[in-house]
Formats: structure tokens, C-alpha cells, sequence
């Protein structure tokens, strides 16, 4: 028989293939210190920007269906588009991608590319302001909040409106 047969099949055998067994085992797993595990490697970035969430403006404050008291607390909110306030002096052209807010009260958005009114119902803020205190009569009205470009015409798709009841 040969030598690798009778060291299977003998007990000497078995015991000598667990003591290897064992002392493969732990060299392989060693009493030091491993170094801790690398994470993988990310994978190359894309080349390809995904699209920006499109462009919004809001009202932080108040919310639709808001119950409020006269002053009327506007904070105005804006995501992914610029917001500034209209250059000093006489302005020809807008630039691009900057806006301001403008409020109206009791009324809808308007069309895109229309200007704003300079008078009632809207108030126009030229200087960049994202907050105001509006009087307001009792009873339900309707806020817009609408963006507009260096000209104060509107911008597409960059209107809310939130209806309020005003309370004594």
C-alpha cells in the first residue's frame, strides 16, 4: 500500500491530517494583527452630469391653508437658481440664470415672459429680500410668489401660490 493510503486510513493518520489541518488553519489566520480590509475601489465617475432638479421658488412661510394674523409674516424660499438683486441704474438686459422675487396678492401666476406689473396687486423685490411683513385685510387671499428676471418679466415655471385665511 502506499505510504499516502496508510496515513488516511490509520488513526496516526487522522490525527496527524487534523494537526495539519489546524496548524494551516491558524498561520492563516496568525495570532497578530491583521491590517484592516481596504474598502473596494470605487468605480470611475460617470462622464455624464446627471440633470439639476429643476429650478423652483416657494413660500417657506405661510404654509397653503395657513390661519395668520395681520402683519403677515412672507419668508420666501429658492432652489436650484440664483437669486439677486436688480443692478442699480437703468437696465437693458437681463443676465442670465438671476432672478428676484415679486407678491401678489389675490391673483395667479402670471405667463412666462410678461412683466410685472409695478403696482397693485404686486409688490416687487428688487433688492433680493427673501422675507417681508405684508398687511393684510381679514378674510381668505390668495399669495403668489413669483420670479423675475432684471426686467421683472417672469421666468417659466418659477411661480407658487398659497391660499391664507387672515384672522383678527
Amino acid at each position: 500500500m502506499p505510504l499516502t493510503r496508510d496515513l488516511v486510513t490509520s488513526w496516526r493518520g487522522w490525527l496527524t491530517l487534523g494537526l495539519l489541518v489546524i496548524a494551516v488553519a491558524g498561520a492563516a489566520c496568525g495570532g497578530a494583527e491583521s491590517p484592516p480590509a481596504q474598502p473596494a475601489a470605487e468605480p470611475p465617475a460617470a462622464t455624464a452630469t446627471p440633470p439639476a432638479s429643476s429650478p423652483r421658488v416657494y413660500f417657506v412661510e405661510p404654509v397653503e391653508g395657513a390661519m395668520v394674523k395681520s402683519p403677515v409674516k412672507l419668508v420666501f424660499g429658492i432652489e436650484n437658481f440664483q437669486l439677486a438683486a436688480v443692478p442699480q441704474g437703468t437696465v437693458t438686459e437681463s443676465r442670465p440664470n438671476l432672478g428676484h422675487h415679486h407678491v401678489g396678492v389675490d391673483i395667479d401666476c402670471l405667463p412666462p415672459g410678461i412683466e410685472i406689473p409695478k403696482a397693485n396687486p404686486w409688490v416687487h423685490h428688487g433688492s433680493g429680500a427673501t422675507t417681508m411683513d405684508m398687511q393684510l385685510p381679514p378674510g381668505p387671499h390668495k399669495l403668489t410668489l413669483q420670479l423675475g428676471d432684471d426686467l421683472h418679466k417672469t421666468i417659466d415655471g418659477l411661480c407658487q401660490t398659497v391660499n391664507i385665511t387672515v384672522v383678527q
